[in-house]
């Protein structure tokens, strides 16, 4: 556990912060540290994004005036245009299920037919690489037959141009090739939609561009993980399209946001945790950071280029393709074949007159066969993650510079791929078995002061064991360790060291040269710095981040808790009450993977009276059947105890229950109604107060009962509304309301306790933080989130037309 302030002095200052503002900032960062104080400056908005103050808090800084309401640019869809879109996405959904049916049982006929163990290979071999080939081409042909070439222009949703659009986007994205993120074959496929990339070029966020001919990628450049450049985003009802160009050499860094109609040029670089917003330009050789980024001194690309030319590319992807269609698609299909074959055949053991569906038998066979499969999988996903993992990661030299799509750059991959899981993350996650896991894995955790959340259920990492968090370290939800640098040519692994006594907030990515000490906070989405002093006995907010204070005198109340009698007797209840949460994980998982199990089988079963319907028919059962089933087991875990405003201890029953609510349930199979009008349909049954015609485009909502939306809204994809916060031992949580016609940007981060008047709008990457009031018609942005103007217009790059637009 991060321990508080231990001397009177940072006692007197930590209870003070309530009526001072920050330190002042260095004079290269002072506009935007001026905006910030203002929009900062009460012990809400001093505070991190793990909250210092209670959910009653009322010393929010006043709002300024609203504004007029903005004339429409566009007419708004409907009722009978929203229940239309609705009804053609079920179609599309419908026809692609029976397509794939087909398509599945003649392969599957074809196979059978073989003689002999060879042939049967061979025959597999040949389905898979067609179905292969058919499931990547199928996307690409249909973007350029529905869509041409994007162009910016506006797209109103629920119309049928999005109609389209939504059938492009949800196909480009579904496609195979999106597996191959970091390799050049996915490169090959950006080109193939149409993007222009140039020679060399390496790319390795998974978060796809929609809009790819768009995007212009010069030679050389690299883009990193979890980065957004959709070419696209929603704003106000309409999808708006436009450009995002990329020089020569640039540099895009993890978990950055590049709006469209936003350009960097050659050798440009942006730092990790940093966003272009629209209009901003990065002149030649330049180096900005911040949400919206600024210039800055910082080197994020501190390593050199490694020889990796034409041939090694392609032979990489040549080693590739072969491995996919050799062995991982040829073990696919014929696994798929020994359980449609292995589907309980068994009339003959049946009674007189039953069939298998209705015989105990079936049901008994599906039951051992969902146990085998669920727990004996789980089983050997524990033991592999650390074993082949350890022994390649001894063949990747730390500090070493490898050249890309090598031997060396294949097993860090694999390393990466195998010790990420985040089925057996989320399930020790919240415990005191994380540390326990984590270790496992390879992570050094010093000496362990166990206060059973040391980690949340989302640690991620690219080498377990160049990993290293000091003792006494708290870590909330969505860290992600980046200890790997990467250029377009060359990767190095580097050991990352979080230091003692520190507590770590939401989304948070932790780069090689973090320069960060012992006893510090780092606030939710806050740009760790990699240059300057080493930061030491302060906090960190924002992007660029500044200094605030360690923690104020409110998140003392319950440090009685953390040592002596009482933690060693609310510590073993909080481990009982967390193991019990994880039996009732693995219980839930299970019984899903049963009823899917019997929902295959029965569709197996059903093949001989109805062919090709059954498959897709048991298709889309099984969608229909884990969106319900997971909407009843929420609603079961929070039946008997609801979700209300909380500030108390982490060793509280009230916070156990807390965490049980974030495990159980699921949230995976949100995605899949992204987009739809069906997505509104789900958070209205999962408890979210939520409007009419409300746009979801792939928001997260973590506390669902405690949030409310109003008509019209507009939520982008990856933008989050998080109703609590955690510091050190010390939790929070409140309501959060969001009026009619609002927008969340892309990324953007809305706290607790936060109120969005009518028409309001969150920028892309922006962080709200805690107890804020956005004004009716106001845009506001930047992290920490601030007013922004709104009298600017300039011309966004390629727009045909010419169109003046309002700009942040």
């Amino acid at each position: 556990m991060a321990e508080p302030t231990e001397t009177a002095t940072s006692i007197r200052t930590a209870a003070t912060s309530e009526t001072t503002e920050p330190p002042a900032p260095a004079p290269t960062t002072a506009p935007t540290r001026a905006a910030t104080a203002t929009a900062t400056g009460t012990a809400a908005n001093t505070a991190t994004a793990t909250a210092t103050t209670a959910p009653d808090d009322t010393s929010a800084p006043p709002a300024p005036p609203a504004k007029p309401d903005p004339p429409p640019r566009t007419p708004r869809t409907n009722t009978p245009h929203y229940l239309l879109c609705g009804a053609l996405q079920l179609l599309a959904f419908l026809g692609y299920s029976c397509v794939v049916a087909v398509v599945a049982v003649q392969g599957y006929e074809w196979i059978s037919a073989g003689a002999g163990a060879v042939e049967a290979y061979l025959r597999a071999v040949a389905v898979g690489t067609g179905a292969f080939l058919a499931l990547c081409g199928l996307p690409i042909a249909l973007k350029w037959l529905l869509v041409g070439r994007w162009k910016p222009r506006e797209i109103r949703v629920w119309s049928l141009d999005y109609v389209r659009f939504w059938t492009v986007k949800t196909l480009v994205r579904s496609n195979p090739l999106v597996l191959f993120v970091g390799s050049p074959l996915y490169v090959l496929y950006l080109r193939a939609l149409g993007a222009r990339v140039g020679k060399g070029v390496s790319v390795f966020t998974r978060n796809l561009p929609v809009c790819t001919d768009l995007l212009t990628v010069g030679a050389g450049t690299v883009i990193r993980k979890d980065s957004f450049l959709s070419c696209y985003r929603a704003r106000d009802g309409v999808i708006q399209t436009g450009a995002v160009v990329l020089g020569r050499d640039a540099v895009v860094s993890e978990a950055t946001v590049l709006d469209i109609g936003t350009t960097m040029g050659d050798r440009a670089q942006l730092g990790h945790a940093s966003s272009l917003h629209r209009g901003q330009a990065v002149p030649d050789g330049e180096h900005w950071h911040g949400s919206p980024a600024q210039r800055g001194d910082a080197d994020f690309l501190p390593l050199d280029p490694a020889e990796c030319g034409t041939r090694r590319r392609a032979l990489h992807s040549l080693l590739q393709l072969l491995a996919a269609l050799l062995v991982y698609v040829p073990l696919a299909v014929g696994g798929a074949g020994i359980l449609l074959a292995e589907v309980p055949q068994l009339n003959a053991a049946l009674e007189p007159g039953a069939t298998a569906l209705t015989g105990w038998v079936f049901y008994g066979e599906a039951l051992a066969a969902s146990l085998l499969l669920f727990f004996g999988t789980t089983l050997l996903g524990v033991l592999l993650v650390a074993t082949l993992p350890r022994l390649l990661g001894r063949t990747v030299r730390p500090g070493r510079v490898y050249p890309l799509y090598g031997y060396h750059y294949a097993a860090h991959r694999l390393i990466m791929l195998a010790t990420n899981r985040r089925f057996l993350t989320r399930l020790f996650g919240d415990s005191s078995g994380i540390v326990h896991y984590l270790r496992y894995l390879g992570y050094d955790l010093s000496r362990v002061q166990q206060t059973g959340s040391n980690f949340g259920t989302d640690v991620r990492h690219e080498t377990p064991y160049l990993s290293t968090v000091g003792t006494g370290t708290m870590v909330a939800d969505g860290l992600s360790i980046a200890n790997a640098d990467f250029s377009s040519s060359s990767f190095r692994v580097a050991p990352v060291a979080i230091g003692p006594r520190n507590f770590l907030g939401n989304r948070i990515t932790y780069p090689t040269r973090g320069r960060t000490g012992e006893n510090c906070l780092l606030a939710t989405k806050v740009m760790v710095p990699v240059d300057g002093p080493v930061r030491e006995g302060v906090g960190l907010l924002g992007s660029p981040a500044f200094e605030i204070p360690r923690s104020v005198q409110r998140d003392s109340s319950f440090d009685r808790l953390k040592s002596g009698e009482e933690l060693e007797s609310l510590l073993p209840a909080k481990n009982r009450h967390n193991a019990a949460t994880m039996a009732l994980y693995l219980l839930v998982r299970w019984l899903h993977f049963f009823g899917i199990t019997l929902l295959v089988s029965g569709a197996a079963e059903l093949y001989t009276a109805f062919g090709a319907l059954a498959i897709a028919l048991g298709n889309v059962l099984v969608v229909l059947f884990t969106a319900v089933y997971y909407v009843l087991v929420e609603r079961i875990v929070t039946a008997r105890h609801a979700l209300r405003p909380l500030f108390c201890s982490i060793y509280d029953i009230r916070f156990w229950r807390r965490e049980r609510y974030w495990k159980v349930p699921s949230e995976t199979y949100l995605r899949l109604f992204n987009g739809t009008p069906y997505k509104s349909l789900v958070w209205r049954v999962l408890g979210v107060r939520i409007g009419r015609r409300v746009f979801d485009d792939g928001c997260s909502l973590t506390e669902r009962t405690m949030v409310s939306i109003g008509d019209g809204c507009t939520l982008n994809a990856g933008s989050v509304v998080q109703c609590h916060s955690q510091e050190d031992g010390t939790f929070k949580s409140d309501r959060v309301a969001i009026g009619s016609g609002c927008t969340l940007g892309v990324g953007a981060f809305a706290h607790y306790g936060i109120a969005l008047g009518d028409g309001a709008e969150l920028a892309p990457d922006s962080f709200l933080m805690k107890g804020e009031t956005v004004p009716r018609h106001a845009l506001w942005g930047g992290n920490p989130a601030r007013p922004f103007p709104q009298d600017g217009v300039q011309p966004l790059p390629g727009d045909a037309d010419g169109e003046r637009r309002q700009q942040p």
